[in-house]
């Protein structure tokens, strides 16, 4: 039997996002959302799930340690001298360090801190991901999946894309950087095995980052694999100023209207694909 998570990253970053992103659920083709806990319309977004309709759809943890401002005060390895996280290269470089005392204990106060903060929100948290696949570099695996679990959340995204890209001009750097997160992705699910911890059976979306077209999702389907699988997804509308740079928003509006193509639906039907949540997923 062939199961897909379709889950939109990024909710909370700007109310058009945030918009695009409930445009695709209402279409019935978003099952579960990751939420930001930093994000500048983190309220915009926890109003709407609030105001009701939402129950059928999983929602995340969006852990960002890389952009934008932490939510605890004087970190002093994850922040740089404006008080913001370090952005997206700096951060990653920072977070291949595993035995640094320091960044381990700014790593679980922030990690504690946005978990804490969509938990307090009441909306029903399923799963724990990461802004940019931060929570599976070496410094922060553990101390996420520890707090996650310590807060009752046993479902957390592993990244391990190992399939041939479903377009083949994909840009080398993107290539490149998929392969590395694929590799934590691996190592993560190999240290996280007998933890409780438990996820999709696969994952797809690295190499469709800023460029998911309504072929490459036609494609996609064509090669789903037996099992429960994750696509990570960044729908959205335009914003009036991008709140975080992870692509450009003219990419995000392209994937809604994918993702939005009757055709989509249809041949998701036609494949046998059975859309579910990550409530569907059993601790």
């Amino acid at each position: 039997m062939k199961r897909l998570i379709i889950n939109a990253d990024d909710l909370g970053a700007d109310e058009a996002r945030n918009e695009g992103i409930f445009e695709a659920i209402g279409a019935g083709v978003v099952t579960s959302a990751s939420i930001l806990p930093n994000g500048p319309a983190l309220e915009h977004a926890l109003g709407k799930i609030r105001s009701g309709g939402f129950e059928r759809v999983s929602l995340g943890v969006h852990l960002n340690l890389s952009e934008g401002r932490p939510l605890a005060r004087d970190l002093s390895c994850l922040t740089g001298p404006d008080g913001n996280f370090r952005g997206k290269a700096a951060a990653h470089r920072l977070l291949m360090t595993a035995r640094d005392v320091s960044l381990q204990a700014d790593i679980a106060r922030e990690v504690a801190l946005q978990i804490e903060r969509l938990l307090d929100a009441a909306i029903g948290i399923t799963h724990v991901d990461g802004h940019q696949h931060v929570h599976v570099f070496p410094s922060a695996l553990r101390t996420v999946a520890d707090t996650a679990k310590g807060h009752g959340i046993r479902r957390m995204r592993i990244p391990d894309e190992t399939v041939a890209p479903v377009h083949e001009d994909v840009r080398s750097d993107l290539l490149e950087e998929a392969r590395r997160f694929a590799a934590l992705g691996m190592e993560a699910r190999k240290a996280l095995a007998g933890t409780g911890i438990v996820s999709s059976d696969h994952f797809r979306g690295l190499t469709l980052k800023g460029r998911l077209d309504l072929e490459g999702l036609l494609k996609l389907i064509e090669t789903l694999p037996d099992g429960t699988t994750e696509l990570m997804v960044h729908p959205g509308r335009v914003p009036a100023r991008d709140a975080f740079s992870a692509f450009s928003s003219g990419a995000r509006e392209r994937e809604l209207e994918a993702l939005l193509d009757p055709r989509f639906r249809l041949a998701l039907g036609s494949a046998g694909v059975v859309l579910i949540s990550f409530r569907e997923i059993f601790s």
